[in-house]
C-alpha cells in the first residue's frame, strides 16, 4: 500500500455524507480519491442554500456528479499550505475562485486559478475560520459552523490509522502529539471531517476532548506502532 498515490485517480471511495434537515441548514459529502493509499487523503464538500464549497480537492473521476447532487460550485477552499492538492483545476472547470484563509495569503501564487482571500467567515455560509497551527512550517484553518455543530480540521486531527494510538476514534497528527493544538479545545461539535480518514460522526464533542486530552500521554504508543509498520518483515 502505498504511502501516497502521486498518479491520477481512477477509482475513489465516497465518505462523510450528511443531509440538511429541520434543525440544520447544511450538508455534505467526502471522498477519498485513492482509497488504497496509507495517507486517505480526503476531500470535502459543504454544501449551503444551494451552493457547494469544496474543500482540499484531490480530483477524481466523475467528482462533477457527485456535487451536483449538493448544488452549483461556489469556491474551492484550501485550509492547510500542504494542500493546494487539486484546488487549481476543480475551480478552474467550475469558473469559480480559490479562497483562501487570511494566514494562507501567502500560498496564493501557488494556486494555477484566481484567489481570493477571506477573514472570519467563508462568505454567507455561517462557516467561520480559527486558526490551528501557524508556524514557519505549517499554517491550518479550521472552519466551525456553530449553528449546526460541523467542524473541519484538514490535518491536525485524523482517523486513518498512522494518527491513532489504541483505542482512539481520533487522533492528534504524529507531529503534534507532544503540543495538541488547544486552539481547538474550545468547539463542541457534533461532526468532525478531517483531511485524513473518514470523519466522526457520533459523539464528536467527546472525542475530540479525548483526542487532545490524551495526546502527549499516548505518544509512546504510537510511535512505536508506527515504527513497526516502517520496519521490513
Amino acid at each position: 500500500m502505498p504511502l501516497k498515490d502521486s498518479g491520477p485517480a481512477t477509482e475513489w471511495t465516497e465518505i462523510d455524507r450528511f443531509e440538511a434537515g429541520d434543525e440544520s441548514t447544511t450538508g455534505g459529502v467526502g471522498w477519498i480519491a485513492h482509497p488504497e493509499e496509507t495517507m486517505q487523503r480526503a476531500s470535502h464538500a459543504l454544501a449551503v442554500d444551494g451552493e457547494v464549497w469544496v474543500v482540499d480537492p484531490v480530483d477524481a473521476p466523475g467528482l462533477d456528479d457527485l456535487l451536483e447532487e449538493f448544488g452549483d460550485v461556489a469556491g474551492v477552499v484550501v485550509l492547510l499550505d500542504r494542500h493546494k492538492r487539486d484546488a487549481g483545476a476543480v475551480a478552474r472547470r467550475h469558473g469559480v475562485p480559490v479562497y483562501l484563509p487570511e494566514p494562507l495569503r501567502g500560498v496564493a501564487g501557488d494556486i494555477d486559478a484566481p484567489v481570493e482571500g477571506f477573514a472570519g467567515e467563508l462568505a454567507d455560509t455561517g462557516y467561520r475560520t480559527q486558526t490551528v497551527v501557524d508556524n514557519f512550517a505549517w499554517t491550518e484553518v479550521a472552519l466551525y459552523n456553530r449553528e449546526d455543530g460541523v467542524l473541519v480540521v484538514p490535518e491536525a486531527v485524523g482517523t486513518t490509522e498512522y494518527f491513532l494510538a489504541g483505542g482512539e476514534r481520533l487522533g492528534v497528527h504524529p507531529a503534534l502529539r507532544l503540543k495538541p493544538p488547544r486552539s481547538l479545545a474550545r468547539f463542541e461539535p457534533d461532526r468532525i471531517l478531517v483531511g485524513h480518514g473518514a470523519g466522526i460522526h457520533e459523539d464528536a464533542a467527546d472525542t475530540l476532548r479525548d483526542a487532545l486530552s490524551g495526546a502527549r500521554g499516548r505518544t509512546p504508543d504510537l510511535y512505536l506502532k508506527n515504527l513497526r509498520t516502517l520496519l521490513p518483515v
